[in-house]
């Protein structure tokens, strides 16, 4: 059986329910899983209209009764009504709401064992705040609601394009949601080397075998011995001596720059960035609209796209659905249940 897989629409303001539709119509989506949308359907259905799809909506009580195809979008309803209410391309506490039920909906249907992943579309931070749900995104809201403790953000690019590498790039965060000038005193050693133990258990997965990790430095030039910043030396090289000691394949800490050229180039299948910036502004510039944001740590398969809201092209039919497509492909290929 293909793995059945829950979509949320994200902030109704925003391009998710585009990117869903557009991403229905690929024939791929089909052969890789059973899709299964999550959020309010009235909604859906104005996205329908809004790309000219000749698919129609059912509103379904259950994922076991959802019959999808290419010319039908089942819909768990999810959130409230007034999310029709979001006006586009604007912050509101409707459609931060709207956002956060279909999150917490599809995750616990998950958790149930009734849908075997979920795929994000994207929230905006402020209207989630707005709505009263103190969350930095995503990955924080759904760590809490699986009980998480140990998880991490990351970026993954397939296969294809710039990469040389045949099992794609990995990029995951020690810190994630921060301030910049908070980074410093988040920053530990045991945080770097538990995001490194959760980038290699994940391209395990893919690889087959021991991935080959970058780490990267915090300063430039890796802290030249101490004198752009000691980090490097107290925190992120005691870090990669215990990880290899555990038998992890850790190489650092590197300067980020030289870095991700080279896992560009193959010679690392996963970075671990220290802060936010530093890993999605590389990795976005190899493969904007292929990246795809993974939640790792937590006991459900969840997948979303690696860009926002897009509130200043939404609603108006030119959001590419490129992200929306490869995160499904990645989930169905995560998932236990998958028969690829």
């Amino acid at each position: 059986m293909k793995p059945r897989i829950a979509i949320t629409l994200g902030d109704p303001a925003g391009i998710g329910p585009e990117i869903v539709v557009k991403a229905w119509a690929s024939p791929d989506v089909h052969r890789w899983c059973r899709p299964l949308a999550v959020g309010r359907p009235e909604i859906l259905r104005r996205a329908v209209a809004l790309v000219n799809s000749v698919a129609e909506v059912a509103t379904v009580p259950s994922p076991e009764e959802a019959e999808p195809t290419p010319l039908c979008i089942p819909c768990i309803e999810a959130g409230p009504r007034n999310a029709i209410d979001a006006p586009a391309g604007a912050v509101s506490a409707e459609g931060g709401e709207a956002a956060f039920t279909a999150v917490v909906a599809a995750a616990r249907l998950a958790l149930a064992g009734r849908v075997d992943a979920i795929v994000t579309s994207p929230l905006n931070k402020e209207a989630l705040h707005r709505a009263g749900h103190d969350y930095p995104g995503h990955t924080e809201l759904l760590a809490e609601l699986c009980g998480a403790r140990d998880f991490a953000m990351m970026l993954y690019l397939g296969p294809g394009g710039a990469l040389v590498s045949a099992h794609g790039l990995a990029v995951v965060h020690v810190t994630l949601h921060t301030a910049l000038r908070n980074v410093l005193s988040e920053l530990d050693a045991a945080g770097v080397l538990a995001k490194a133990r959760l980038a290699d258990r994940f391209m395990a997965r893919l690889k087959g075998g021991r991935p080959r990790i970058g780490v990267c430095a915090l300063n430039p030039h890796g802290g030249e011995g101490g004198l752009f910043g000691d980090e490097e030396l107290r925190i992120i090289l005691p870090a990669v001596q215990q990880g290899r000691a555990e038998g992890l394949d850790l190489v650092g800490p590197l300067p980020a720059d030289t870095l991700m050229v080279r896992a560009r180039d193959g010679q690392f299948d996963a970075v671990v960035a220290m802060f936010h910036d530093q890993g999605h502004i590389a990795l976005k510039l190899l493969g904007m609209h292929r990246a795809v944001n993974v939640t790792l740590g937590l006991p459900i398969v969840r997948t979303s796209v690696a860009h926002g809201t897009a509130f200043d092209i939404a609603w108006r039919g030119e959001a590419q659905a490129t992200s929306m497509v490869e995160a499904l492909r990645v989930a169905a290929r995560l998932c236990p249940a998958a028969s690829q």
